[in-house]
């Protein structure tokens, strides 16, 4: 006690201040996530960069492979999964705790080589795997790879899942097609004098022609429609989802064409350019150009707000995120990132 007692007032508040500098010195400044950020890779640095969407702060950058590409984040908004492409070569899904701000255990996706477009939906996270031809999924819960389905196409690319986890849609880049595949019900012939087996599930594939080199698609928020836009031949193909054919095919002139997106009131169609950097907002009803909005040099993912007002867009080859205000169709802002490309909203309850 007479020690205690025998320190100086002075000396107390040195040594407070003292481990507040080794506590920022030790870069112990990471701030708390907030319950929305926006995810953002660098292919330049190799960081899935936790960014604040109002702020456009980055808050916390945590490492990944080599070529990440792809990112989605769970329902919960706590974890976030990065497929680590390679062109087909490379065999990972990077896991990030958003929360934690750290990476987690990687998932080694062998057999399935080359892991790229990504989706998270019923608790399980789907994503297609280019240098294998297949559509993959993983089932965080049991740590288990737990379903598959081959394409027989060539670059199996970007991939979606509907809401009931019943039909699954993918590009194929070189094949120009586009694979619907849905969870039926097979009901195996009957034979007379002889065992039939039950009804069982099956998936079947059916492939859609479309442009040369389309690879970014989106499906309408009704569910009716996808889009897809070829980046050889700048042509829209628009797909009837429920008859399972092509419905229209626009000469929209998106060359370069990288990724596509709707705004959530399924109004506009938002098109980008790896080529050129332009956006290209169409109009889904009419079928009509209504602005091409120049990002940069190269233009990549696209994001939208929930509410539709803002777009994110990211500039690879401009080393940033282009912010477009979507009411004025103007480029609002920038965020630094090097090598900006994937970009998902991590959103938490």
């Amino acid at each position: 006690m007479e020690k205690v007692n025998n320190i100086r007032p002075g000396r107390i508040v040195s040594a407070v201040v003292s481990a507040l500098l080794l506590f920022v010195s030790c870069g112990c400044s990471a701030q708390v996530t907030p319950a929305k950020t926006l995810l953002a890779l660098s292919k330049g640095d190799h960081i899935l960069a936790i960014i604040d969407p109002v702020s456009f702060k980055i808050l916390a950058q945590v490492p990944v492979g080599s070529d990440p590409h792809e990112v989605i984040a769970s329902a919960d908004g706590k974890t976030a999964y990065v497929t680590i492409y390679g062109g087909g070569s490379l065999h990972e899904i990077n896991v990030i705790d958003l929360v934690g701000q750290k990476a987690l255990p990687t998932l080694d996706t062998r057999p399935f080589m080359g892991p790229h477009g990504i989706y998270f939906q019923g608790g399980k996270v789907w994503f297609s795997v280019e240098g294998t031809k297949t559509v993959a999924r993983y089932d965080p819960a049991s740590g288990k790879f737990d379903w598959c389905m081959g394409t027989g196409q060539d670059r199996t690319h970007m991939v979606f899942v509907t809401p009931n986890g019943k039909n699954v849609y993918t590009t194929n880049v070189a094949s120009a097609t586009v694979s619907i595949i849905t969870d039926s019900l097979i009901k195996p012939r009957a034979f007379p004098n002889r065992f039939t087996p039950p009804a069982h599930e099956d998936w079947v594939q059916t492939l859609i022609p479309v442009g040369k080199g389309s690879e970014g698609f989106d499906v309408s928020p009704d569910g009716k429609e996808l889009w897809t836009a070829g980046a050889d031949d700048g042509i829209i193909t628009i797909i009837d989802l429920a008859g399972k054919k092509v419905a229209a095919s626009l000469d929209a002139k998106v060359e370069g064409a990288n990724r596509l997106k709707f705004t959530p009131d399924g109004k506009r169609v938002l098109v980008t350019s790896l080529r050129t950097g332009d956006l290209f907002v169409i109009d889904a009803n009419t079928h009509q150009l209504i602005k091409t909005l120049n990002t940069g040099h190269g233009a990549a993912g696209i994001l939208v707000d929930d509410d539709g007002s803002r777009a994110f867009i990211g500039c690879t080859g401009d080393n940033y995120v282009a912010v477009v205000d979507l009411k004025t169709l103007t480029v609002s802002g920038h965020i630094a990132i090097n090598g900006a490309d994937g970009l998902a909203w991590a959103v938490r309850p």
